[in-house]
């Protein structure tokens, strides 16, 4: 067992994965409810975040994992069943990560817009907006 990975075959990043899947879970399940809507502000900051790691942080991670595939094939005894060639298969997947990679640095891009756009709004709550009188 390497440095890099826990008991039963459970390794830091695989678990740090599981993580970031729920974080973006939780964040489906707030934003489906907002019955008032998510001021610009607020939505700032969630775009901020995003964008490191969806867009930036998504597109180091994903080039990353596509080295480290193919790294695994020079220090682990890889096999694949059905006899196909490991190296093909990680190849293959190199590629895809790489345009995934690719992708998600436009994701970034465009988070980045979005945030832009809304950087200079603010909001008051309904209840302290002045009415004009009819």
């Amino acid at each position: 067992m390497s440095e890099d990975e826990v008991g039963e075959g459970r390794w830091p990043v695989v678990v740090d994965a599981e993580a970031a899947y729920e974080a973006i879970r939780s964040i489906n399940h707030r934003t489906i409810w907002l019955s008032h809507g998510l001021p610009a502000p607020a939505a700032y900051r969630v775009l901020g975040e995003l964008k490191s790691a969806l867009g930036y942080g998504a597109q180091q991670t994903l080039g990353q994992l596509a080295k480290g595939l193919e790294k695994s094939l020079k220090h682990y005894d890889i096999y694949e069943d059905g006899g196909r060639d490991p190296s093909l298969s990680a190849r293959e997947a190199g590629a895809a990560l790489e345009t995934a990679a690719e992708l998600a640095g436009q994701i970034g891009a465009l988070l980045d817009s979005a945030q832009s756009a809304i950087a200079g709004q603010g909001y008051r709550s309904v209840s302290r907006r002045v009415v004009e009188p009819v």
